[in-house]
This record gives C-alpha cells, structure tokens and sequence, in this order.
C-alpha cells in the first residue's frame, strides 16, 4: 500500500485535477441547471463509472508497461506536463468560458443520463492523463505491488472527484447565481487554477524516477 503521505499528496492532486473545469464538470453542471440537482446525480452515476473503467485499466497497463517498457515512465511523464501546461492554457486564455454558464440541454430519461455521464468522462482526456501519467508519479515500488498501489490511488481519486462533482452539481444552481454578479471571482478562479496547473507539470517534468 501507498504511503499516508502519498495517499494525501495524491487525493491534492486529484481536488487540484477535479477543480479544473472539462467536459464532465460542464456536463454535470448544465445538466443540474437544465434538468434539476437529480439529473445531475444520476449523470454524476455514469461518470463514476467511468471512474473505475479507466482505473482498472490503468492499474493493469501501468503494472505491465512500467515493468516491460523501456523509458515508459519518462514518456508518461513528459505526456502529462504538456497535457497539464495545455490544460492551464485553457484555464487563463483571453475569451474562457465559465462552466457554470448555462448550456441548453434536452429533457432526458435517467437511462440517457447515466450513458451520457458514462460517454463523458470516457471521451475525457484529462482523466486518461490523470491515471496514466499523473498516478505513476506516486507509486513506489519499493511499497508493496504496483497492482495494489495504483487500485489504492485510484479508489482516492474516485472518491475525491465524486464527492466534489456531487457537491458541485448539487450547488451548480446557488454558485452560477453568485458567480453571474461576479465576473472579478471568475477570472480570479481561472489564474489560480492556471497557476496551479503550469506548476505541477514543472514538477513532474523535472521529477526523476525514484
């Protein structure tokens, strides 16, 4: 099992990634103010799903690449800090857009909801990033198997982001309100974001493996 330290360090890392506005907080978001808090959570259902999809299959390639694959760490590395920078680009850009800006969206069944939560973040680059190059930074062989150490990050992950997507889709009425008279809190938003995001991919570019 991972460290307490690097469990933490991780579950940062991961409020840091599901603070950053994509497609599933857009979708989550416009779903809840176009069809009510309880659509946003069934949609919420599909996107944890997706959740343990990628983490499964991440924690099986991660074990077989970085065990077989010359140079594998440091191409994952590398992958994710100019996704990371691209990400912070998006956040700090001249003409962003709020994700608590409404979208119009059709009425649809519980079912569509889950699917389209599910397609979502499976269609979601910055989560395929976020299990392939982010969580090999905080495995540690010398903790235990690799197999383990990836489930354990990525249980963190899922419930860090679901509870925040939750909070987030279930306030997304109350916050695009206080947001709507407030454009100074947006761009302050967008640049502490940013901020964060072009220092971990610093970070983790520079970073050797251990």
């Amino acid at each position: 099992m991972p460290a307490a330290t690097t469990l933490l360090a991780f579950a940062l890392v991961s409020l840091g990634m599901v603070l950053t506005p994509g497609p599933n907080m857009i979708y989550l978001i416009s779903r809840s103010l176009c069809q009510g808090r309880r659509a946003g959570l069934v949609s919420l259902g599909g996107v944890a799903l997706g959740f343990v999809f990628y983490m499964f299959c991440a924690a099986f390639g991660i074990t077989a690449l970085l065990l077989t694959v010359p140079y594998a760490y440091d191409a994952l590395r590398f992958g994710g800090a100019l996704y990371l920078l691209y990400l912070a680009w998006q956040a700090v850009k001249p003409g962003g857009r709020s994700p608590f800006q409404v979208r119009d969206l059709p009425h649809d069944s519980r079912g569509k909801l889950f699917t389209m939560g599910l397609v979502t973040n499976l269609a979601n680059p910055k989560i395929a990033v976020m299990y392939l190059s982010l969580l090999p930074q905080f495995i540690s062989p010398e903790h235990g198997s690799v197999l383990t150490q990836s489930i354990a990050l990525g249980c963190v992950q899922i419930v860090v982001s679901v509870t925040i997507n939750a909070l987030i889709a279930t306030m997304a009425g109350s916050i695009a309100g206080f947001l709507a008279g407030r454009p100074i809190w947006l761009q302050v938003q967008r640049w502490l974001m940013g901020t964060v995001l072009a220092g971990l991919a610093v970070r983790i570019a520079l970073d050797s493996r251990r």
